[in-house]
Formats: C-alpha cells, sequence, structure tokens
C-alpha cells in the first residue's frame, strides 16, 4: 500500500452565521493559509475533491461556486461527494493509492445556517414514506438515542454535562472555535430540554465553516514537510438506514471501521493519545468510546469537538483535521479521527494517523 500522509490544513472559525461571505469567500483565505504553510503553490496540486451540501444551498450543483476559489482555469482534475468531506478524503486517499498523482487537496464547506428551519430540512435524510412524513424535529432522533443509551447505563445526564463542560473549556485555548463563559455542571443540569434527556448544550451548534487538507504520497510527503501525519489505516462503514431497526446503544459500523483501519494501521484505538470523535450529542461520545475501543489515557476531543461548533459536511473533516495537526506538532505519536455521517451514528468512518517513518 502507497504511504499517504496529510502534510498541512487549515480551517476557518465556526461561526453561527456568515452572511458576508459566499461559499469561495469563505473558502479562499482557508486555501491560502493551508497552501502557504508548506509554501505549496496550487499548479501542484494534482487532484481536487470537495464535500458539502447543496440542500442547506436550496440549489443543485451549488459547491461550483466554491471553485472560484480553487482555480478550475486551467482544468483541473475535480471531484465532489454530497456529504461529510471526510468521505472526500477517503476518496483522495484512494486516488492517491492508484498512483495517478502525488498531492490531493481536499476541501469541506458547512453552511448550515442557511436553511430558515432545519427542522425542515434534517427529516428529508430519513425513510421517506413512513418517517419523513413525521416531520420529527432536527433533534429528535439524537433525543430517542440519548434516552436509550441512558436506560441501558451507557451514560448518565451528569456524565453529559461532564463531557460538554471539559469539550467548552478545551475550546477556549482553540484559536477557531467561538466560545466564550465558564460552564459548570450544576449550571448546565439546570437548563431546559430541548429533546430529553438532551438540553441545548448538549447538541453541537451548527455554524458555517470551511476546512482545507493537503495529502502528499512518499518521499513528496516527506519534501513537503519535516514531520508529516501518515495515514496508516482508514475505514468506512454503514448501518441500516432505518433508525427503528438499529439497536441506537451500538454502533456496529463505528467498530468494524475501527476494527478494519487498525489491520492495516498495525495499531488500535487502544495505543492512540488523541481521538477526535464526530459527536453531534454529547451522549454519543461515550458509545463511541466503548464501541472504537479508546483506551483510559487517551485524550478525547482536545480541540473542543464538535460541542463548540458543528459546520453542516465540515464537521468530519475537521476531526481529520485536528488529530494530524496533533500528530505534526508532536502534541500525539498517534491519533484517531472519527466522522459520523446520516442519523444516530449511522455511517461512520474512521481514520488512524501516526507520526514518524515506519520500520
Amino acid at each position: 500500500m502507497r504511504e499517504v500522509a496529510v502534510v498541512t490544513s487549515a480551517q476557518s472559525p465556526c461561526l453561527a452565521a456568515n452572511r458576508r461571505d459566499d461559499m469561495s469567500g469563505i473558502l479562499l483565505p482557508v486555501l491560502r493559509e493551508a497552501l502557504a504553510g508548506i509554501e505549496l503553490s496550487r499548479d501542484r496540486v494534482d487532484f481536487v475533491v470537495s464535500g458539502s451540501h447543496d440542500f442547506h444551498e436550496g440549489r443543485t450543483f451549488a459547491y461550483i461556486d466554491s471553485l472560484d476559489a480553487v482555480g478550475a482555469w486551467p482544468p483541473i482534475s475535480e471531484s465532489h461527494v454530497e456529504m461529510d468531506a471526510a468521505w472526500a478524503f477517503y476518496e483522495a486517499w484512494a486516488w492517491l493509492q492508484l498512483g495517478h498523482g502525488d498531492i490531493a487537496l481536499v476541501y469541506g464547506i458547512g453552511r448550515g445556517s442557511l436553511p430558515r428551519n432545519l427542522d425542515q430540512v434534517v427529516p428529508t435524510q430519513l425513510d421517506p414514506y413512513l418517517l419523513t412524513p413525521l416531520r420529527p424535529h432536527q433533534d429528535a432522533i439524537g433525543g430517542l438515542q440519548a434516552c436509550a443509551l441512558l436506560e441501558a447505563g451507557v451514560t448518565t445526564e451528569q456524565e453529559m454535562a461532564r463531557i460538554v463542560a471539559r469539550s467548552l473549556a478545551d475550546a477556549r485555548s482553540n484559536p477557531h472555535a467561538q466560545v466564550s463563559g465558564e460552564y459548570a455542571t450544576d449550571t448546565l443540569l439546570a437548563e431546559p430540554y430541548v429533546a430529553s434527556p438532551l438540553r441545548r448544550h448538549d447538541v453541537a451548534p451548527v455554524g458555517d465553516a470551511a476546512a482545507v487538507v493537503v495529502l502528499a504520497a512518499g518521499d513528496v510527503a516527506r519534501s513537503l514537510t519535516d514531520r508529516p501525519a501518515w495515514v496508516r489505516g482508514i475505514d468506512h462503514r454503514m448501518d441500516t438506514h432505518y433508525p427503528g431497526a438499529r439497536d441506537l446503544t451500538h454502533a456496529p459500523s463505528a467498530r468494524r471501521a475501527a476494527t478494519e483501519a487498525a489491520k492495516t494501521a498495525g495499531f488500535g484505538a487502544a495505543d492512540v493519545d488523541v481521538a477526535e470523535l464526530h459527536i453531534e450529542y454529547s451522549a454519543q461520545e461515550p458509545l463511541l468510546v466503548r464501541e472504537l475501543g479508546l483506551g483510559a489515557a487517551t485524550a478525547i476531543n482536545p480541540s473542543g469537538g464538535p460541542l463548540a461548533g458543528r459546520p453542516t459536511t465540515a464537521t468530519g473533516l475537521l476531526r481529520i483535521s485536528e488529530a494530524a495537526a496533533a500528530v505534526r506538532t508532536g502534541r500525539a505519536g498517534r491519533a484517531l479521527a472519527h466522522a459520523t455521517n446520516g442519523q444516530a451514528l449511522q455511517q461512520n468512518l474512521v481514520c488512524l494517523l501516526e507520526g514518524g517513518t515506519r520500520a
């Protein structure tokens, strides 16, 4: 298997709503920052792949606007996925494995603030015959899963509040997070429910942001940075689409993705120093820690994670970016990045990263 590494990444602050910039306006400064970090000109990029959600824009092929920032002339090799850009990352990794080029640029743009009412948008990803007509609000399925997890003893409301408090405290040291104030567990538990047992702070806040990650293969990666974050294993799996046909206290596709990624990485989730988890609800963290098999010493979402900001369709790519940054800066020798798509952890991707050179 060809060695591939993350050599640079960048992201914009996750704003509750960005009404000043269009897609290319959000992306361009992030793109420039990522390329400038390794003094890489855009004409050296062999492949560009993105992830975004045209449904939020209310028009088809809306992502084409972002190519104004990328530069589509002279003609480039380009692709797009209509889901979280973590899956665009997977496509770029697979493309490099084929040997068609040495450098791939991945970007994701989340503009979740655009819909006037997300309660009308989110249910459309459910079964169109039986569930979508019921019009469950955007956090209804998350509330059902959280309730099931509490009843099964996987977590408690107190633990959920502690997870939120820790995440928001960590986010204050992240320049890209928009977090202020102090968050005590008792204060959080006094807040009203939005979808029992979920309170507003238990729900990752939707916002607008862009993320860029650059991948390079072999010696090209070594020439671009002193410490590449090597992608040692990556895999994605999915569970059945219908949430009523699943046991929501388990995430078998997450467990399987971690197991398969570990086979090629030569190490597993229990061996990583940092894990960046794509949790849209605080109750999902204990579930993923168990399903992935993370060790007790692993730092979970030291960046603050999605509970500090969730740019739709860029959140999973940000987990890869943050995990890779931990490796590239020497804060972690090994790291795990997790991304999810769909309701209640329906689809899951796991990426295992490592610094240094494999013997």
